[in-house]
């Protein structure tokens, strides 16, 4: 015959179970939803006021309007008109999708960073040594790709010591905080 499998009760529930039972000795299967319900809305109550109260992210400057939300979207529909129309303008379309969408994407990390809520050094460095690369390519146009390279990683180094600082100052001394996942 197979096992028959039994659900675990944890120290929490036994003596609750124990306290709505010891009148009659036993607790009936109404005594046990209703103290399942009541933890439940406990727990939602105190999620609820917690998220509320302590959120540390920072709100957006321009205020509830979604903004960031809008230039994405403007980001994806330029992505797909890009696949769309060929040519120069496609290629302008691709560009100025792939900049917005990052830009928005960037936005948020910013706020979320330097607000002490959840860390984004790495993002923030690798940015910057994408940025240093275009820059001197455009500037100093006949150079040698280890050399762009090279400069690239030092940018990438510097940035990335630098915004981790700045998170251990804004969130008390963490250098990596993931975030809340719930």
């Amino acid at each position: 015959m197979g096992r028959r499998s039994r659900k675990r009760v944890t120290g929490e529930s036994l003596a609750e179970a124990e306290r709505a039972g010891a009148a009659t000795g036993t607790s009936t299967r109404a005594e046990r939803d209703e103290a399942r319900r009541r933890r439940a809305q406990e727990l939602a109550r105190s999620q609820a006021g917690r998220r509320g109260r302590d959120d540390p992210r920072l709100p957006a400057p321009w205020g509830p309007f979604p903004l960031t939300e809008l230039v994405v979207l403007l980001a994806i529909g330029l992505l797909i008109g890009a696949f769309v129309v060929r040519g120069e303008r496609g290629r302008t379309m691709l560009a100025a999708g792939l900049l917005l969408g990052s830009l928005g994407g960037l936005e948020v990390s910013i706020r979320e960073h330097f607000a002490g809520y959840r860390s984004h050094t790495t993002i923030f460095a690798a940015a910057a040594g994408v940025l240093t690369i275009v820059v001197v390519t455009l500037v100093v146009h006949p150079i040698k790709l280890w050399i762009v390279g090279l400069i690239a990683l030092a940018m990438f180094c510097l940035t990335f010591y630098l915004t981790r600082e700045a998170f251990k100052r804004r969130s008390g001394g963490v250098g990596f905080k993931a975030g809340d996942r719930s």
